[in-house]
C-alpha cells in the first residue's frame, strides 16, 4: 500500500452558509490523500497500474465549481467520488476556508473527513 497526496490546491469558490459568501466567493485550500496499492506501477513505470492526480484534480475542480452551504458537503462529495476510482481504497479530503466569518480572528477553518471502502 502506499500514499498519493496533492496538498495546496488552491481555489476561489463560493461556498459558505451566509448568503454574501455564496455571492462574494472566498480563497479555500484543499488537500486530498488517496490509499492505494502502486507496487506494479512503481516496478513497471505504468500510470494506468496507479491512481491519476489528474483525475483527482478534476474531481476536485468540479465539485469546487458547485457552490454549497457546508464544507463538509464538499468533502463529501470529493471523497465519494474519489472513493470509486480504481485502485482507491481509502480517502482523506480536508478543506480550508480563508477569514471565515466569525466575528472574530481566525486564519482558516478547516473540515475533514476519510471514506474508506
Amino acid at each position: 500500500m502506499g500514499k498519493i497526496t496533492l496538498e495546496g490546491l488552491a481555489f476561489y469558490s463560493y461556498h459558505g452558509y451566509h448568503e454574501v459568501e455564496r455571492e462574494k466567493g472566498n480563497h479555500f485550500e484543499l488537500n486530498i490523500t488517496v490509499d492505494t496499492d502502486f507496487n506494479d506501477a512503481a516496478e513497471n513505470d505504468d500510470l494506468t497500474q496507479t491512481v491519476d492526480y489528474e483525475k483527482l484534480y478534476a474531481i476536485a475542480k468540479e465539485e469546487m465549481a458547485n457552490t454549497s452551504k457546508l464544507l463538509e458537503h464538499v468533502v463529501n462529495n470529493i471523497g465519494k467520488r474519489i472513493l470509486v476510482e480504481d485502485g482507491v481504497k481509502e480517502v482523506e479530503v480536508s478543506l480550508s476556508k480563508f477569514n471565515p466569518p466569525i466575528n472574530g480572528e481566525c486564519k482558516r477553518a478547516t473540515v475533514s473527513l476519510t471514506l474508506k471502502n
